[in-house]
């Protein structure tokens, strides 16, 4: 006969499995509502800016700045947002938010060189907003509807973007960084804990 097994083996291994099924059923909802504000007021102040700028160059690069500076807004507020409701950003859900993303961010990023190098600037704001929209999209699969709804919203406007008259291209990113993160922003603020 073999001896048994300690109970307290069995109760960790318990533990264990109820802590991974709990992380797997849990939804990540660290997204920053009040950092989604700023990174909204952000791209609004972009966009006059940028509507000012006398080269596409220029115009391309006030818009990086605004990304570059909305990006580090949005990660500070997330991570802020985490600590506050004592969430670890190294989860699962967490992981699999970045992941879903990553590869539409990176593809942007791509896509964004591709067109600066042959000079086909009006072809950037539909670009920018399907793929954050996608990128959202997929990343709000591990979180709550909302996020799932932004994504939607900015991928609407990326086709509106490219079914409208290429001048139109800032106004249309005004409305998406700018606009849907305002408005977003403060609904999730109000409704997700900040």
């Amino acid at each position: 006969m073999s001896a048994p097994e300690p109970l307290s083996g069995r109760a960790a291994d318990n533990l264990r499995y109820i802590r991974q099924a709990m992380e797997r059923s849990a939804t990540f909802t660290s997204i920053p509502g009040w950092g989604g504000v700023v990174m909204g007021a952000i791209a609004l102040i972009a966009a006059t800016v940028a509507a000012g700028q006398p080269t596409e160059e220029l115009w391309l690069a006030t818009w990086l700045m605004a990304a570059a500076l909305a990006a580090i807004v949005g990660l500070v507020s997330m991570i802020r947002k985490a600590r506050g409701a004592g969430a670890p950003l190294t989860g699962a859900n967490a992981r699999r938010f970045a992941m879903g993303m990553a590869a539409p961010f990176i593809a942007g990023a791509a896509i964004t060189y591709e067109l600066w190098t042959v000079r086909s600037f009006a072809a950037m704001a539909p670009a920018w907003l399907l793929l954050y929209g996608a990128g959202v999209l997929t990343g709000g699969i591990v979180s709550v509807p909302v996020v799932r709804a932004i994504g939607v919203c900015f991928m609407t406007l990326g086709i509106a973007a490219i079914a409208s008259p290429s001048e139109w291209g800032n106004a249309w990113l005004a409305v998406g960084f700018g606009g849907l993160h305002v408005g977003f922003g403060i609904y999730i603020a109000r409704n997700y804990g900040g």
